[in-house]
C-alpha cells in the first residue's frame, strides 16, 4: 500500500507586484486560520483577493487543490484531507467526509474504488483506478457537488494532450468516471456530443496465409495451444482457465466455466458452451492421452498444475520463427478469425454472439465487416464476371 504524508499545507494565492503567487496561510496559535491573513517572506500581510488551497504530497508528486475564498472552509478541507491519509496510513477505510450535503471528491473515489473491488474483477478495478486518478490529477474540486460541465471537458484535454492517451483510451477513461459520477447521483452536466470521438477500427483477422505459416513451424504443443484459440474462440484467460471437466470430446464441446478454487470468474459472469468440430476433437483427445500430469485439472498447465501465463509471448516466437512480423500476431486477433469466419461461412448473428460471450449484439456485428480476404474477391468476381 502507498502511504501518504499526513502533512497538509493551507495556501492562499494572492497578487504581488511581480504576479499570482502562493504563500503559506496564517495560522492562530491553536491551528485556525486567520481570514485573508498571509505570510510573505516572514511577514504577516493582508489580502482579501484570491483563493485557497491545500497543498499535500501523494506517491511523491506535489498536489495542490482548490479549497475555496472562504478560510473556514478551507481549514475544514485541510482538516478532512489529513484525516483521510490518517485512516489511510492505518489501512482503515475512508470515511466520506461530508459537510452538509456535501461529499469530499477523495473520499467518494476511495469508497467507490473500494466497492469495486468487492464486486468486479481486478481489471475493471485497475481501469477504474487510472481513470478516477487522472481526474484527481485535473480537477481540484474538493467536493463531488461542485463538479462543472467545464471540469469535464477539461478532463479529456487533459487526457489528450497531457497524459497523451489515444481516442479510444480518452473514451474508455471518460466512460469511466460518468460511470462514478452517476454512482454518486450526478447525471446531465455533458451532452451527447461533449463526449470524446473515435474511430471504430474494423478487427482483423489472421489471412489463410497467415495461419498456414504459423502451423507450418508449431510445435505439437503450440499447434493444441492456437488451434485451440482459433477453434472456440475464446479469451486469453478463458483458456488459461479451462478445465479437462469442460471439455466434453464426446459431444464435441468446451464450457467457459466459473472456477471458484482459482478465484476466477468468466467475464460478465456468464457461462457458456461452445461447440468444436472434429479436427479439435481429435487433437484434444491426442493431447489428453499424451499428457504427462493426468492428475492436473487445468487443460493448458505449466509445471506444477499452475496456470499458463505466457501464450502470447509463445505466439511472437513462433510468429518469428514462420517468418511473419510478431506485431501483427495477437490472440484477440484469433478470436476475431474465429467470428468472422463463422458469420461469412452462414451462421447467425446471435448464434455467434451465443459463442462469443458477448453481452450485446453490437461487439458481435463489428466481425461482419472484414470480409475482404481472397475468398470474398473470388465469390465478387463469379457475380459480376461480365
Amino acid at each position: 500500500m502507498n502511504t501518504q504524508s499526513k502533512e497538509v499545507n493551507l495556501l492562499k494565492r494572492i497578487k504581488t507586484a511581480d504576479g499570482w503567487y502562493f504563500f503559506p496561510a496564517a495560522l492562530t496559535a491553536k491551528g485556525y486560520v486567520r481570514s485573508d491573513v498571509v505570510i510573505v517572506k516572514g511577514n504577516e500581510e493582508r489580502h482579501s483577493e484570491g483563493m485557497y488551497y491545500i497543498e499535500f504530497r501523494e506517491n511523491g508528486k506535489r498536489i495542490r487543490q482548490a479549497a475555496g475564498k472562504d478560510a473556514e472552509e478551507a481549514h475544514e478541507r485541510r482538516l478532512a484531507k489529513e484525516a483521510e491519509f490518517a485512516a489511510r496510513n492505518a489501512g482503515v477505510p475512508v470515511l466520506a467526509q461530508v459537510r452538509g450535503s456535501r461529499t469530499s471528491l477523495t473520499a467518494a473515489i476511495a469508497a467507490y474504488l473500494e466497492e469495486t473491488k468487492l464486486t468486479k474483477k481486478p481489471k475493471t478495478l485497475a481501469a477504474y483506478s487510472t481513470a478516477l486518478q487522472y481526474f484527481q490529477e485535473s480537477c481540484h474540486k474538493f467536493y463531488v457537488q461542485e463538479i462543472e460541465r467545464k471540469d469535464l471537458l477539461k478532463f479529456i484535454a487533459f487526457l489528450r494532450d497531457e497524459k497523451e492517451q489515444s481516442p479510444r483510451s480518452c473514451y474508455n477513461k471518460f466512460e469511466n468516471l460518468m460511470t462514478f459520477l452517476k454512482a454518486q447521483g450526478i447525471r446531465g452536466l455533458v451532452g451527447k456530443n461533449d463526449w470524446p470521438r473515435f474511430v471504430e477500427e474494423e478487427p482483423e483477422i489472421y489471412e489463410q496465409e497467415e495461419l498456414d505459416a504459423l502451423f507450418a513451424v508449431c510445435d505439437e504443443q503450440e499447434r493444441v495451444w492456437f488451434e485451440f484459440f482459433l477453434m472456440t474462440g475464446v479469451r486469453e484467460q478463458e483458456a488459461m482457465y479451462m478445465y479437462w471437466s469442460d471439455v466434453n470430446l464426446n459431444h464435441q464441446t468446451v464450457k467457459v466455466s466459473h472456477k471458484p478454487d482459482r478465484n476466477w470468474t468468466p467475464k460478465a459472469y456468464k457461462e457458456r458452451e461452445i461447440p468444436i468440430p472434429d479436427k479439435l476433437v481429435q487433437t484434444l483427445k491426442t493431447w489428453k492421452a499424451t499428457r504427462d500430469d493426468k492428475r492436473c485439472n487445468l487443460l493448458f498447465p505449466t509445471s506444477g498444475c499452475n496456470v499458463k501465463l505466457d501464450f502470447l509471448d509463445c505466439l511472437k516466437a513462433v510468429a518469428k520463427r514462420a517468418g511473419l512480423n510478431p506485431t501483427d500476431c495477437w490472440l484477440h486477433k484469433f478470436r476475431a478469425t474465429y467470428a468472422t469466419t463463422l458469420l461469412q461461412s452462414g451462421v447467425d448473428l446471435r448464434t455467434v454472439q451465443s459463442y462469443l460471450g458477448h453481452s450485446d449484439m453490437e461487439s458481435t456485428a463489428r466481425y461482419l465487416k472484414p470480409a475482404r480476404n481472397s475468398a470474398t474477391v473470388v465469390k465478387l468476381n463469379g457475380i459480376w464476371k461480365n
